[in-house]
C-alpha cells in the first residue's frame, strides 16, 4: 500500500497536469511522478492477491503522438486556424471574462479536434485516425465523469457554426447539428446545446459577443436513439394491418428524423454516451460465454447499437456527415472475446481519464474496502467486501428469478449494515450542519429481482439503518419504466433526475437502488456510498459504474494549496484499483459538507430583476466636438519602442558578426509627415466608430470631422512622450507616434465613442430579463451567513466585509431586497489598457422608493477599479435611459461603515 498519501489531489484543474501516481513494479508502492501521465486504460490484474494490482496497462499510441505536436501548436499562437477560431480560441482562454472557467481537459478537447481540421498538414503527418467501418469520419474524446464534456459540446457547435457563418464557402463547417442522446434522460439534459433560453453558450460564455449572432445562426436538433428506429419489411409483413406499405426509403426515414432540420446538409453529429454506438463485431455472434442476464443485457446493447449507428449511416447516404463526435468517459465496445473483455474505440483522439480526473479534483476521490475483520476471499485474499458479487455465497443466491420476500444472503446483509452505519454517520453530520438534503446510497443490482429483494429488506427493516429504511425517501429504478414515455416514465425520471434538488421531487431521496448502471446524464452530486452487486470483468465497467456517485458538490479552491478540496464517495463491491489508498490523514476535512446555496422559490418578494443585457451599440452625433483639455493625457514610453536593429547572416548556426547590416527607422522615415500619421490614426477611429452611423452620408461627412479630433489632439499638450527629448526631437515624435498607433487610437477614441454618442441601443442576449430566481444551486466549502431578506438563502463569506454587509443591509428599514452578485450572472463589460475585461459588482440592492442601487465594496482604489465603476456608471445611466427597467445607481463604499450614509444618498 501507498504510505503517507494523505490526498490524492496534486493537480490545478485549470492547468496541465504536473504530477501523476504512478506505481512501482511491485504495484504495492506509489509515488508522485513529474509530468502528465500516459494516455492508456487498464485491463484488470487476473488472479493476483495484491490490492493494488491495477492489472496490464493498455497505452493509447494515437492520444500519445497527438498530445505533444497539439501543446506545440498551442505555445505557438495556433497557426493555421482562421480569425474565427483564433478569436474563440483566445476568448476560452481569457479567464478572467468568465464566470465558471473552463478545465485544462475541455481546454485540450477542443484544441484536438481544432487541431485536426485547422492545423497545417504537415503537423498532422502521422496522426492518421482510423474509422470504425462506416463511411463517415469519427473521432472520439475520452473525457471523464466531471470533466464538462456538455460544456466541450458547446464549444465544438460554437467553433464549427460560427466559422460556416463567417465562411460559407469553407466546406471543413456547417451550420446544422444532429445530437444523439441514449435516453430521454440525457436527451432533457442536452437541451441546453439548443439555441434557446438557458443555454450553455450564455452560461459558460462560450462566444464573444462579437459572433453571438453568428452562432445563432445555427440549427441544432437533439434526439434520443429509440426515435432512430425504423421497421424493415420482415417487421412490416409479420403485423397483421391493412396499411401494407413498405419500409421507409432512407430519404423518408432522414425526413422524419431530422424533422424541422430535413433539407439540411452536411451534418456535424454528436452522439453523447457513444460507448452505446458501436458496430456489430461479426466475432461477436453468440457471446458464448454469456449466460442469463449478462446475455440478454448484451443483445440489448447491441440491438441500440444497430439502431443508432445504421440510422446515422442512412442519414449520411442522404445528406452527407461532415464528421461524427463521440464523446465519453468509456468508449468502449465488445471485443469479440470469449473472455467478456471490451475494446476502446480505435479513433480516440483525446484522453482525461478518471485518474486524471481524481489527481485533478475534478471528481469525488472513490474509496474502497481495503480488508475487514473477518475471512477473506480464498482465492484472492482480499476482503469479500472488495468483490461481493464474485462470493460463491452471493453469486449464486442473487442470480436467481425469486420474489422479492426472500431473504438477502449473510454477507449482503452485513456489508449492507456496515456501509449504512457509515452513511449513516455521514447523514447526521449533514443534518448537524443544517445542510439541506441527505446524502444518498445507491445500489447498482445485477437484475430485477435482486433490486426488488433488496428494496424489500430496506422496507421492512432488515437492515438495521432505520434512516436508510423509510419507504417514502427509497426508490427503485424499473429501467424499463424510466425509458417508456408516458406519466409513469415522466414521473420516475423527474424523480432520478432532481435527487438532491431542493423544491425537487427528488429532494429527500436517501436510498436508490437500480438494475445496471443507472441512466447516463445523471448528475446527483450528493452521492456519499455505492454498492455494487453484479460482474465487473474490466476496471472500465467498474469505472463506468463508479462514474454514478462522483459528481463534486462543491468547486471550492483551497486558498493555501491552489487545489479544489477533496471530496469522498465510499465504495463496497466494485474491484476498482487504479489509484493508491490514501492514509487518512486528510479524511476528516473534506468529508465536512458543503453549503448549498440557492435561490428560494418560497422569497419571490425579494426576487430582484435585470435586463440581460450583452453589449450597448453606440449611434454618434451628426456633429463631432473635441475639447483636447478634456481627455487624459497619454504618455508613451520612448524606451519601450524599437527605433533601430542589426541584422546578420546565419552560416552553419552560427551568426556572422563580421556582416552585420542595420535597420534604422529613423533614416527610414525622415521623410514621414505628420499628416499622414493624423490621417492613418483618424481612419483607425472612423473604422472602430462607423457601425454605429446609419446614413452613408453621414459616414463620410463623419470621417473629415474625425480627422480634425485627431489632428488637435496630436498637437495638443495631452500626448507626452518620456524621456522629454524624444517629445522635442520633431522626427523622433513623428517615429514614436507612428510606432504607438494603436495606444493612441484605443486612447482616443474610448473618449469620442462615450462623449459622442447620440444614443445607446441594447442588444440582449436569449433571455431578456434575468433575475436571482435563475440562480443555479451550487456549493461551497467558505464560511456563510443565512440571508431574511434576500432570495438568495445564504450569502458566503469570501472575507469579513460580506457579513458587516450583510447585516447593515438586513436592518435597513429601506432595503426591501438584496442579493450578493455571487453566481447571479450579472457582470459588465469594460476595458482598461486596451484589454477587455469582465467585472462582477458586489450587491444589488432593491429600496422602497423603487431604486435599484449596485454596490461595490473596495479597501482601495486603482486606475483598474475606476475603469470598473466608469462602466458600470455608463451601464445604468443606459438602462435609466431605455425607460423600461425602473432607476438604477451605482455607488462604492471603501469601507463597510459608509454604506449607511450611501443608502442615505439614494433614498
Amino acid at each position: 500500500m501507498a504510505d503517507g498519501i494523505d490526498h490524492l489531489i496534486i493537480n490545478s484543474a485549470y492547468e496541465e497536469p504536473k504530477y501523476h501516481w504512478l506505481h512501482d513494479d511491485n504495484g504495492q508502492t506509489f509515488h508522485k511522478e513529474p509530468g502528465r501521465r500516459q494516455a492508456g486504460y487498464f485491463i484488470m490484474g487476473q488472479g493476483s492477491n495484491q490490492y493494488n494490482d491495477v492489472g496490464q496497462f493498455v497505452p493509447l499510441p494515437l492520444v500519445n503522438r497527438i498530445r505533444p505536436r497539439v501543446k506545440a501548436w498551442r505555445e505557438l499562437g495556433f497557426p493555421g486556424v482562421t480569425g474565427v477560431t483564433r478569436d474563440l480560441l483566445m476568448h476560452w482562454e481569457n479567464q478572467e471574462m468568465r464566470r465558471y472557467p473552463f478545465f485544462f481537459c475541455q481546454l485540450d478537447a477542443i484544441e484536438t479536434l481544432i487541431w485536426l481540421t485547422e492545423a497545417p498538414a504537415s503537423d498532422r503527418v502521422g496522426c492518421d485516425v482510423p474509422g470504425d467501418g462506416g463511411d463517415f469520419r469519427r473521432l472520439c474524446t475520452k473525457l471523464c465523469t466531471g470533466g464538462g464534456k456538455t460544456a466541450v459540446m458547446a464549444m465544438l457547435i460554437a467553433w464549427q457554426v460560427c466559422n460556416k457563418a463567417v465562411y460559407p464557402q469553407d466546406k471543413r463547417f456547417t451550420k446544422n447539428v444532429l445530437i444523439v442522446a441514449p435516453g430521454l434522460t440525457v436527451k432533457s439534459r442536452l437541451q441546453v446545446l439548443a439555441l434557446g433560453e438557458g443555454n450553455y453558450y450564455d452560461v459558460f460564455a462560450v462566444v464573444p459577443d462579437g459572433l453571438k449572432d453568428k452562432l445563432y445562426q445555427g440549427h441544432v436538433k437533439i434526439v434520443n436513439w429509440q426515435s432512430m428506429a425504423w421497421e424493415t419489411d420482415e417487421q412490416l409483413a409479420k403485423k397483421k394491418s391493412v396499411d401494407k406499405r413498405g419500409a421507409k426509403s432512407d430519404e423518408a426515414y432522414t425526413r422524419e428524423v431530422l424533422g424541422e432540420m430535413a433539407n439540411a446538409r452536411n451534418l456535424l453529429v454528436i452522439n453523447d454516451e457513444a460507448h452505446h454506438a458501436w458496430r456489430k463485431n461479426p466475432e461477436n455472434k453468440g457471446k458464448t460465454d454469456l449466460k442469463g442476464q449478462e446475455k440478454k443485457d448484451f443483445k440489448e446493447s447491441e440491438d441500440e447499437a444497430t439502431v443508432w449507428v445504421s440510422g446515422l449511416d442512412r442519414i449520411h447516404k442522404t445528406r452527407n456527415i461532415l464528421c461524427c463526435y463521440d464523446f465519453s468517459a468509456t468508449p468502449f465496445a465488445p471485443s469479440g472475446k470469449k473472455n467478456g473483455e471490451e475494446a476502446l474505440f480505435e479513433w480516440i483522439v483525446s484522453d482525461f481519464g478518471l485518474n486524471d480526473g481524481v489527481e485533478a479534483g475534478l471528481v469525488k476521490t472513490p474509496r474502497i474496502v481495503v480488508r475487514d475483520d473477518a475471512k477473506v476471499d480464498a482465492k484472492t485474499m482480499k476482503s469479500k467486501l472488495y468483490h461481493i458479487y464474485a462470493q460463491e455465497e452471493v453469486k449464486a443466491d442473487i442470480n436467481q428469478a425469486v420474489g422479492p420476500e426472500i431473504p438477502l444472503p449473510s454477507l449482503l446483509n452485513q456489508a449492507y449494515l456496515l456501509l449504512g452505519r457509515d452513511w449513516q454517520k455521514t447523514y447526521k453530520s449533514w443534518q448537524e450542519q443544517q445542510f439541506n438534503v441527505p446524502p444518498v446510497m445507491i445500489t447498482v443490482a445485477n437484475r430485477t429481482e435482486t433490486a426488488a429483494r433488496i428494496k424489500y429488506a430496506f422496507d421492512h427493516d432488515d437492515i438495521d439503518v432505520p434512516e436508510l429504511c423509510e419507504e417514502e425517501y427509497t426508490v427503485q429504478i424499473d429501467s424499463k419504466v424510466l425509458k417508456a414515455e408516458g406519466k409513469a416514465g415522466d414521473e420516475l425520471r423527474e424523480m432520478v433526475d432532481t435527487v438532491g434538488k431542493i423544491g425537487k421531487p427528488g429532494e429527500k431521496i436517501r436510498n436508490v437502488i437500480s438494475v445496471g448502471m443507472l441512466s447516463e446524464g445523471w448528475d446527483a452530486n450528493t452521492v456519499t456510498h455505492i454498492m455494487g452487486l453484479r460482474a465487473f470483468s474490466s476496471q472500465l465497467l467498474c469505472e463506468q459504474v463508479i462514474g454514478r456517485g462522483l459528481r463534486r458538490r462543491s468547486y471550492d479552491v483551497d486558498e493555501e494549496t491552489g487545489l479544489f478540496t477533496p471530496e469522498y464517495v465510499n465504495i463496497f463491491g466494485i474491484p476498482f484499483t487504479f489509484l493508491p489508498a490514501e492514509d487518512g490523514t486528510g479524511a476528516d476535512k473534506p468529508t465536512k459538507p458543503k453549503t448549498m446555496i440557492y435561490a428560494m422559490p418560497e422569497r419571490n418578494e425579494y426576487s430582484i430583476e435585470w435586463p440581460n443585457i450583452l453589449r450597448f451599440d453606440r449611434e454618434y452625433k451628426p456633429m463631432l466636438s473635441l475639447n483636447p483639455a478634456d481627455v487624459p493625457v497619454l504618455t508613451l514610453d520612448a524606451s519601450d519602442t524599437r527605433f533601430s536593429a542589426e541584422m546578420s547572416p546565419v552560416l552553419d548556426g552560427y551568426a556572422d558578426l563580421q556582416q552585420v547590416t542595420d535597420i534604422d527607422l529613423e533614416k527610414i522615415d525622415q521623410e514621414a509627415r505628420l499628416q499622414t500619421i493624423i490621417f492613418k490614426a483618424a481612419g483607425k477611429v472612423y473604422d472602430m466608430m462607423k457601425a454605429g452611423w446609419k446614413d452613408e452620408n453621414t459616414k463620410l461627412a463623419m470621417l473629415g470631422q474625425i480627422i480634425k479630433l485627431v489632428e488637435g489632439f496630436l498637437k495638443s499638450d495631452r500626448i507626452w512622450i518620456e524621456p522629454s527629448l524624444f517629445y522635442t526631437d520633431d522626427l523622433r515624435r513623428r517615429v514614436i507616434y507612428k510606432l504607438n498607433m494603436t495606444n493612441i487610437v484605443q486612447h482616443l477614441w474610448q473618449y469620442i465613442s462615450i462623449e459622442q454618442t447620440d444614443r445607446i441601443v441594447p442588444v440582449y442576449a436569449s433571455k431578456r430579463i434575468r433575475s436571482t430566481s435563475d440562480m443555479p444551486n451550487w456549493y461551497t466549502g467558505k464560511p456563510t451567513w443565512p440571508t431574511k431578506k434576500s432570495q438568495i438563502s445564504h450569502v458566503v463569506l469570501d472575507s469579513g466585509w460580506e457579513n458587516t454587509s450583510s447585516y447593515v443591509l438586513e436592518h435597513n428599514d429601506h432595503v426591501c431586497a438584496y442579493a450578493k452578485n455571487d453566481h447571479l450572472g450579472f457582470n459588465i463589460i469594460y476595458t482598461h489598457e486596451g484589454v477587455v475585461r469582465q467585472y462582477v459588482p458586489d450587491f444589488l440592492i432593491k429600496l422602497d422608493n423603487g431604486k435599484t442601487l449596485v454596490l461595490e465594496i473596495k479597501g482601495q482604489d486603482s486606475a483598474q477599479n475606476r475603469a470598473k465603476r466608469l462602466a458600470l456608471a455608463n451601464w445604468c445611466k443606459a438602462v435609466n435611459d431605455l425607460g423600461e427597467y425602473g432607476e438604477w445607481y451605482s455607488d462604492v463604499a471603501f469601507d463597510t461603515a459608509e454604506i449607511e450614509g450611501i443608502l442615505r444618498k439614494y433614498i
